[in-house]
C-alpha cells in the first residue's frame, strides 16, 4: 500500500504556505526547502556561513522528527541567492554534514531575503 505520512516539528521553521516540513514515503523522508531562520526566535543569521549552518540545523530537525538524520541523507538540493557565495557555502556545508556527503545539486535562485535554502532526501533509520 502506498502511504505518505506528513512530518511536523517545532524544532524547524513552520511552513510559509500549503506544504509540510517533510513527508515519509517508501522508506525515505523528503523534506521541504529550509532556510536559515531560527525556529524559536525567527532571527536570521548574517553571512553565508552562518546561514548555511542554521539551514542545516533546520533540515536536521525535520529529518530527526521523521526518524532519520543527517547521516542518512542521500540527496540535497541547494539554492544560493548568489553563486559567488559557493566556495564559502561549500566549506560550511562540508563541515556541517557527516561523510560520506550526499549527492548535491546547487543552483542560483531568487530567494526572499535569505542567502541559502536546502531540501533533502534521506533514508529512514532501521
Amino acid at each position: 500500500m502506498n502511504t505518505r505520512e506528513p512530518v511536523s516539528t517545532e524544532n524547524a521553521p513552520r511552513p510559509a504556505g500549503a506544504y509540510n516540513q517533510a513527508i515519509v514515503a517508501g522508506g525515505f523522508v523528503y523534506t521541504a526547502g529550509f532556510g536559515p531562520h531560527d525556529p524559536a526566535t525567527g532571527e536570521l543569521p548574517s553571512g553565508i556561513e552562518a546561514q548555511t549552518v542554521q539551514t542545516i540545523k533546520n533540515l536536521e530537525a525535520a529529518l530527526v522528527a521523521a526518524g532519520s538524520g543527517l547521516d542518512l541523507l542521500v540527496k540535497t538540493t541547494v539554492h544560493l541567492a548568489d553563486l559567488a557565495d559557493w566556495a564559502a557555502f561549500d566549506v560550511a556545508y562540508g563541515a556541517a554534514l557527516p561523510t560520506p556527503h550526499p549527492v548535491r545539486t546547487t543552483v542560483g535562485s531568487q530567494l526572499s531575503g535569505i542567502l541559502v535554502e536546502i531540501d533533502g532526501v534521506a533514508l529512514l533509520r532501521s
